[in-house]
């Protein structure tokens, strides 16, 4: 399956990112998440649309966006 990395706004620490990849991993069809709290990134396996996962990441006070 393939990963996907997604910029994450408003994430600056290591609690930032546990509260980024507990929402993550909350929504259906996700399989797997790695935090890199350094470049600011999200690393998600599954099938979950982007929407969803950017709905749950929002809802944890932080935005999930698309690389250009």
């Amino acid at each position: 399956m393939m990963a996907k990395v997604y910029h994450v706004k408003g994430m600056t620490c290591g609690g930032c990112a546990k509260h980024v990849e507990k929402a993550l991993q909350a929504v259906v069809g996700v399989t797997g998440v790695v935090m890199d709290v350094a470049m600011g990134t999200a690393t998600v396996e599954g099938t979950a649309s982007f929407e969803a996962m950017a709905a749950s990441v929002g809802a944890a006070g932080y935005e999930l966006v698309v690389p250009a």
